[in-house]
């Protein structure tokens, strides 16, 4: 399946979720705390009173990721490579929580896919979290 058929199929399921969902922050992040329940007050803490903004960056920043990568993927490596060591070495965020937070948006965002289209958010998935994995060196 080539980059184009992919990113289609991406497409789909990412406009389909919109449909069913509205914003996605908040259930991409229910998703996310189940797994890392610590992480919400590490997020309280470093947002300042402003975590639901912080939550809503961040799911901006897996939106982007999962909609760039197939078409742009040298763009989406630089952005987790750089971001995930810096973020562990500055703010004590755990790259695991990258890794679970790439994990929550496939979860959520490709929760209704089958077929061709499972395979894409499968694959999706699999490339990102290899990337976070990467750049811990």
């Amino acid at each position: 399946m080539d980059s184009a058929h992919r990113h289609a199929l991406l497409e789909q399921g990412l406009l389909r979720a919109a449909e069913q969902l509205g914003d996605v922050t908040q259930p991409v992040m229910e998703a996310f705390y189940l797994r890392f329940p610590d992480a919400r007050a590490a997020f309280d803490r470093l947002a300042l009173g402003r975590r639901a903004n912080l939550e809503g960056e961040m799911v901006a920043q897996v939106l982007y990721c999962l909609a760039t990568w197939f078409e742009q993927p040298g763009e989406v490596e630089m952005v987790l490579m750089g971001s995930v060591p810096h973020h562990a070495q500055t703010l004590e965020v755990r790259p695991e929580w990258y890794d679970g937070l790439i994990a929550a948006g496939c979860a959520v965002l490709g929760g209704q896919a089958d077929g061709e289209e499972r395979a894409v958010w499968d694959e999706l998935e699999a490339e990102l979290r290899a990337v976070v994995r990467d750049s811990m060196g």
